[in-house]
């Protein structure tokens, strides 16, 4: 296979990625046949998964856009995968262009395409990092450099915690993170569950069997499990809901019926934590 320019040395072509699976779903073009297999495998197991991913994607926009509202101007995305049209950057820096952005993920071509589209932004920047690794992550040269902690910042954990596994303590990695931002802070969160407006238990096996056989399976929590994340968050209203239902921009009554598996919130860190 002919190696792209975007593709760095090193990164085996014929092993998926769950980021460039996802860039496939938005209909990106950095992935290879690799991930549009098994993406379409996915896709047949669970034929609205793009519809649920384009949810996601519109859930993180409007999240980003209600944060600097209220004043934030600092964002913090982990797991973020290869940057796609409508990137928090470009989101963020539209509502202030005084918004900074760290991206963060562990996928070496995710981090490779991030820094080459983000090398004219100086207030931009990814780290290489995996968020089992909280303290990697606030202490990378990138974060110390872009973000000041003492103010409050958003953490994006968009469709990021559903691939981790409970054996990894993701809720432990979470409060980590949460203990070291200041009050005020936010965190934003989507996550696949079987327990959403949208049953989805049939299909979601269908599709985290396709992404456990390339190693990153797909775990369909529970909403309490899925609300356990935002432990000393007070959730922002309309509290843990179907993506499409959080803070719409217009009204919901049209949109596919798939798009409200899952569960989306935005939480925010009182003032009298620590």
């Amino acid at each position: 296979m002919e190696r792209p320019a975007w593709a760095p040395q090193g990164i085996d072509l014929t092993v998926p990625s769950v980021s460039r699976i996802y860039d496939y779903y938005l209909g990106g073009s950095h992935n290879f046949e690799v991930d549009r297999e098994a993406g379409r495998k996915a896709i047949e197991a669970w034929p609205g998964l793009p519809k649920v991913m384009q949810a996601n994607r519109a859930f993180m926009r409007r999240a980003i856009r209600y944060a600097v509202s209220q004043g934030l101007t600092q964002f913090l995305d982990i797991g973020s995968g290869i940057p796609t049209f409508g990137n928090v950057h470009e989101v963020a820096q539209q509502a202030d262009p005084e918004a900074r952005v760290v991206y963060v993920d562990n996928d070496p071509v995710a981090v490779a395409h991030s820094r080459a589209v983000l090398q004219d932004n100086d207030r931009t920047d990814v780290v290489s990092a995996d968020f089992r690794a909280p303290r990697d992550i606030l202490r990378s040269p990138e974060v110390e450099r872009l973000l000041d902690l003492d103010r409050p910042v958003m953490l994006l954990l968009v469709a990021v915690l559903h691939f981790i596994e409970d054996r990894d303590e993701p809720w432990k990695a979470v409060a980590e993170l949460r203990d070291a931002l200041p009050p005020g802070s936010m965190l934003a969160v989507t996550h696949a569950s079987g327990d959403g407006e949208y049953k989805v238990a049939d299909r979601g096996e269908g599709a985290s069997n396709v992404y456990r056989r390339i190693g990153s399976p797909l775990l369909m929590r529970s909403e309490a499990d899925v609300a356990r994340f935002f432990e000393g968050w007070d959730l922002v209203e309309p509290g843990l809901v179907a993506m499409p239902r959080w803070r719409p921009d217009s009204p919901t009554d049209q949109e596919d019926p798939v798009m409200f598996s899952g569960f989306a919130g935005v939480g925010r860190k009182p003032e009298h934590a620590g």
